[in-house]
């Protein structure tokens, strides 16, 4: 998903195997933009999302919408394909694993129940089409792609469960590993269970990142969540979240429906800024201190904070 609105023309006919990684990964455009449904009962509705003078529609198949933990698969084979990419290995959008080690690798259970999960998500994933109208040297070209072109089990262990799998990605979507167009992320992105938890994550990642805080208004967050509940669920499904202080990397806070999110360390591959503010008094660290931070977390970064704002606390 290097561009929403160009998938590349690339495809090899020999598959490649899934084997160990060390960074997660996600693409930046799913990141960016709502394509997985929220729901988490099956979702039949067309989801329809405007960007940038296009539009964007997402149209379920007769098994529903590609969910946002149905993502967890794109995701796990994302980082394989980014790891051995990265380490010169030749690579295919054909790709095979088995599904121990993806459930292993993305914390879920062991268990019959995630199996069948696997299954199911493969076939959302599979039957969700994309549709989107595409501006071309002044001309106006719609389009239609899918997230995975196909799947199936290629070895059955002997109670019936899916022992080995292998996934044609969909050019679209095996373009963004191509373009190198993804994010690192925090593994314990697989442990968030709430849906719009898992979107605040990834949309704080997208357009925090690096930085120390990233701004914006409820309204425009819940359109980029691409969230269903009315205004007031989420304000108040984000002020919970306050208070557990729990979403990875990242702080996250909310004044007049203005939402901010910090980051809660510098990022491991950037110093902390070098002109920081001289003083924090220990009653501003007290006072703004989040749940889980010791007093020196807390200190750095409320300096790094506020020397990214431009003014004082």
């Amino acid at each position: 998903m290097a561009d929403f609105l160009s998938p590349d023309k690339h495809k090899q006919t020999d598959f490649f195997i899934c084997d160990v990684f060390d960074t997660y990964k996600d693409d930046t455009a799913s990141m960016e933009h709502p394509v997985f449904s929220l729901s988490t009962k099956p979702d039949h509705r067309m989801l329809v999302y405007e960007h940038n003078g296009n539009t964007i529609k997402i149209k379920p198949s007769y098994t529903g919408l590609a969910t946002i933990h149905d993502k967890d698969i794109l995701l796990y084979l994302t980082s394989c394909l980014m790891n051995a990419k990265n380490n010169g290995e030749r690579i295919s959008n054909r790709v095979r694993f088995t599904a121990y080690d993806y459930l292993l690798s993305t914390d879920k259970k062991i268990n019959g129940k995630s199996y069948i999960q696997l299954k199911d998500g493969l076939e959302r994933l599979s039957g969700t089409r994309i549709e989107t109208d595409i501006q071309t040297n002044g001309k106006e070209v719609l389009s239609e792609f899918g997230l995975i072109d196909s799947w199936s089990i290629v070895k059955e262990g002997k109670d019936g469960r899916m022992v080995a799998v292998e996934v044609v990605l969909s050019e679209w979507f095996y373009s963004s590993v191509l373009g190198n167009a993804v994010l690192s992320i925090d593994r314990k992105y697989f442990s968030i269970r709430k849906p719009t938890d898992r979107r605040l994550y990834e949309l704080a990642r997208k357009h925090c990142g690096n930085q120390v805080a990233w701004k914006i208004g409820l309204n425009k967050l819940k359109e980029k969540i691409g969230s269903n509940s009315p205004l007031n669920k989420l304000r108040f499904n984000i002020t919970k979240l306050v208070e557990k202080n729990n979403l990875p990397e990242y702080n996250i806070s909310m004044k007049n429906d203005v939402v901010m999110f910090t980051r809660k360390e510098p990022p491991k591959e950037n110093k902390a800024p070098n002109q920081l503010p001289k003083h924090v008094s220990k009653k501003e660290v007290e006072k703004l201190a989040k749940p889980g931070e010791n007093y020196d977390q807390a200190e750095s970064r409320i300096k790094g904070l506020r020397d990214a704002l431009g003014k004082s606390t």
